[in-house]
């Protein structure tokens, strides 16, 4: 594989529209007071054929007016009369929007557009979008049960992982980063207990600095955590760096990253053993095939992050078998925003494909 999908389309067509619609989504189990409900942009793009595309943008608490404003003027203007080949559009449109910032609102605005036009691809061809990037013919990708648990009780966190091991997951994920350690430590160890020698990891999402990252691995990796998630802030390189070296608890990190530049400052640097990209951050499918190239050639594992219903069609086309997340009550058939079947469902500790073409995601 190179470090771009081949192009899905050979359609002399260009882009004719691109219609925006929020939706707003009460989240099933809440992420905290102040994450109730996440907002989906859902983007419908038009080529000059009449033939139509659906794709999203996605932000978990706030942005999403900005996102849609840039979609709606700036990347539709651009976008409007050229091709439909998400492959060479994405490069020109990133240099046209990084003034306004190289990634945040801009690449996930981007996403809007690009997994519209995959869609579109996969839909005039009736093949699905695992197939599109030259995935397997009956693709599968492990799970691992993950949640937004840091402010829920202990009774509620066990049955939660408690759910995990019924359902068959493989590996299961929780956050820390508690004020007290010691609160970290007595959820982390009941949580071990509930799943045996399954994989653990687990999720700091940024709340420690570095001498309280030391601090809290030396005595969480008691626990033989699979990875240490966004101990320090997202961008610190160095501070990540300094980590590794002073703890043998392997360290993950990337949801937050926007570019492909920066995926390969930290695959480069030696500090991370995993890296996740999320591919509505990153910008939609497009740029996920140079990452995925980078971390190969560090040899970083790529997990990739939330939203299942897109991770598990495009994990089977990456270079090693990359873990699918599964966020308790996030999955968009649980919700019920879904104007059909999902594309994916989770069945024995694993994603199955559901006969689709493109994405297969449209909401109701």
């Amino acid at each position: 594989m190179t470090a771009a999908w081949a192009s899905p389309t050979d359609s002399s067509a260009t882009i004719a529209d691109l219609a925006v619609r929020p939706v707003v989504v009460p989240l099933a189990r809440s992420w905290g007071s102040d994450v109730p409900a996440v907002t989906y942009l859902e983007t419908t793009v038009t080529d000059s054929d009449g033939a139509t595309g659906t794709g999203f943008a996605w932000t978990p608490s706030i942005g999403a007016a900005s996102v849609a404003a840039m979609l709606r003027h700036d990347v539709r203007a651009f976008a409007l009369g050229r091709g439909v080949d998400p492959v060479a559009l994405w490069e020109p449109l990133w240099r046209h929007l990084h003034e306004a910032g190289s990634s945040g609102v801009t690449t996930i605005a981007m996403a809007g557009l690009d997994l519209a036009l995959w869609d579109l691809a996969g839909r005039r061809a009736d093949r699905p979008l695992a197939a599109l990037l030259g995935a397997p013919v009956a693709p599968s990708s492990p799970v691992y049960g993950s949640g937004v648990n840091l402010h829920v009780d202990l009774e509620a966190l066990v049955e939660q992982a408690r759910s995990w091991v019924d359902r068959g997951f493989p590996a299961v994920k929780i956050k820390v980063g508690s004020p007290d350690l010691a609160r970290d430590l007595e959820r982390v160890a009941a949580v071990r207990e509930v799943v045996g020698d399954r994989p653990l990891m687990i999720d700091a999402n940024q709340r420690w600095n570095l001498d309280r990252a030391t601090a809290a691995l030396d005595a969480l990796a008691a626990f033989d955590p699979a990875w240490i998630e966004e101990p320090l802030r997202a961008d610190d390189l160095a501070g990540h760096v300094a980590l590794a070296a002073r703890t043998p608890v392997p360290i993950a990190c990337g949801e937050n990253l926007g570019t492909r530049h920066r995926f390969a400052e930290f695959a480069r640097s030696g500090a991370v053993r995993t890296l996740q990209p999320n591919q509505v951050r990153i910008g939609g499918i497009t740029p996920l095939a140079a990452i995925d190239a980078v971390c190969a050639e560090a040899g970083v594992d790529v997990a990739l992050h939330l939203l299942p219903e897109l991770s598990a069609q495009v994990a089977p086309a990456l270079r090693h078998p990359t873990p699918v997340e599964v966020v308790d009550g996030a999955e968009l058939a649980h919700l019920g925003v879904l104007a059909g079947p999902s594309p994916v469902r989770v069945a024995g500790g694993r994603v199955l494909h559901e006969p689709h073409a493109g994405l297969g995601i449209a909401f109701a």
